[in-house]
């Protein structure tokens, strides 16, 4: 299964300047949960903006740098070449940024979207879901707290 998991405005805001635009512990928290363990499938620059690679999970790294290697990753060339590398018996994850969600969207079998209720200055953007191929299936609202500035949603599409 090919889950794509991102973190978007209400206008699919991801970014501004390979950063990211809020900060919500919990959901980075849950980012974690779920993709720990498997393979995540990610841009250069998006891998570029972590401090360090996250760790147990194996990191598929999509660029069109030359020569580009970097210790502990896979390095490819395109999303194709991401997901033949990728196990086909368990769930991977493309986890941005904005080009490769768009190149990835087509492949993806599944979404967790954590909607993040406002609109932001932004340079990276999630592809609009289609509601004619996807569903929902799951929604859960978070108000803001002592730990989270702004109200988020986190919801799970489905592929009709």
């Amino acid at each position: 299964m090919i889950t794509m998991i991102a973190a978007a405005g209400e206008n699919n805001e991801l970014g501004k300047n390979n950063e990211m635009i809020w900060h919500l512990p919990d959901d980075f928290k849950r980012f974690k949960s779920i993709t720990t363990g498997h393979h995540i499938i990610m841009g250069r620059k998006t891998f570029e903006s972590f401090p360090k690679p996250l760790p147990n999970r194996v990191h598929i790294v999509i660029t069109r740098q030359e020569n580009y290697t970097k210790e502990g990753c896979i390095v490819v060339k395109s999303m194709e070449e991401a997901l033949q590398i990728a196990p086909k018996n368990e769930e991977v994850f493309i986890i941005g940024g904005g080009e490769i969600y768009t190149l990835g969207l087509p492949y993806a079998d599944k979404i967790y979207l954590t909607r993040v209720h406002g609109t932001f200055e932004a340079d990276a953007f999630f592809p609009a879901i289609n509601l004619d191929q996807w569903k929902i299936s799951s929604s859960e609202y978070h108000p803001k707290d002592e730990k989270h500035t702004i109200d988020f949603t986190y919801e799970t599409f489905l592929r009709k």
